[in-house]
């Protein structure tokens, strides 16, 4: 009986040892399989990140040439009519009403030249990189109050301070977006915009006084605002949307400036 026993066990051992080099094998193949898996994934998502990250780009530069073109239209082209009237004024005045035309004439191209010089700087998202959020979002504002299309008050709390290339071009572009949807939908004339600087948060309140919707409703067929909520999860950041009937809208985006930037490791993308 003792035998009996002692061969079961041999044969039992045998079977492990034979069969654990197998094993073995399995494990070492499906870890490798699982590990390329994972380095693929995380190719696909750094790629989807700056897919999105120049097609960000691209559509800020596209909003920017809109902005631009209204005001080219409506405030440089009448300018430099008004001088050319001046200048044809002159020639079948006094000298001394000339003289004055002149001047302001003088006056007017300098400040269309300034006016250029501004808007150039504008064409391309790079001024971003180059400013900061805080001062392009200034620019921007004030070039928008100047048009008259809408007024916005900005208000910066806090220590303002980088919060990374990427971060900030997306967060540039969804005030964009939160302008361009208040512009298009909800009929209001004032938008209020925060630039919250805190220890471990950072908030952009986007806040219009316009007539409001059904949030939830609209989020589902809204393209823009699916684009901000899903702009914002791109840069590892939250997005609240808050709308009523007759209560406006505000759009607020908070994110830990702390947190490593989702491109770094592919983490923290969301996409529709």
């Amino acid at each position: 009986m003792a035998n009996v026993d002692i061969k079961e066990i041999i044969l039992i051992a045998t079977v492990i040892f034979l069969l654990a080099p197998t094993f073995l094998v399995l494990y070492v193949n499906m870890y490798n399989q699982r590990k390329k898996r994972h380095i693929e994934e995380k190719k696909l998502l750094q790629a989807q990140f700056q897919q999105e990250l120049l097609k960000t780009q691209v559509e800020m530069q596209e909003q920017t040439l809109n902005h631009i073109s209204r005001e080219i239209h409506d405030n440089v082209t009448q300018v430099l009519s008004f001088v050319k009237l001046n200048l044809a004024i002159s020639a079948k005045t006094s000298p001394e009403l000339a003289e004055q035309k002149i001047s302001e004439s003088r006056d007017l191209v300098a400040q269309v030249i300034n006016d250029l010089r501004d808007l150039s700087k504008s064409l391309s998202y790079e001024h971003i990189l180059q400013l900061g959020l805080v001062q392009t979002m200034e620019i921007e504002v004030g070039r928008i109050n100047k048009s008259g299309i809408i007024d916005i008050e900005l208000a910066v709390g806090g220590d303002a301070h980088n919060l990374g290339e990427e971060r900030e071009l997306v967060l540039f572009r969804i005030f964009q977006e939160g302008l361009n949807n208040a512009l298009k939908h909800s009929g209001a004339n004032k938008l209020k915009v925060s630039l919250d600087y805190f220890e471990h948060l950072f908030n952009l309140t986007i806040h219009d006084n316009g007539k409001g919707f059904l949030a939830g409703e609209q989020l589902k067929s809204g393209s823009g605002l699916r684009n901000i909520v899903n702009r914002a999860a791109l840069i590892g950041a939250v997005a609240v949307i808050d709308s009523a009937p007759g209560k406006g809208c505000c759009i607020k985006i908070a994110i830990d400036p702390l947190t490593q930037n989702p491109d770094a490791n592919g983490n923290h993308h969301s996409f529709s």
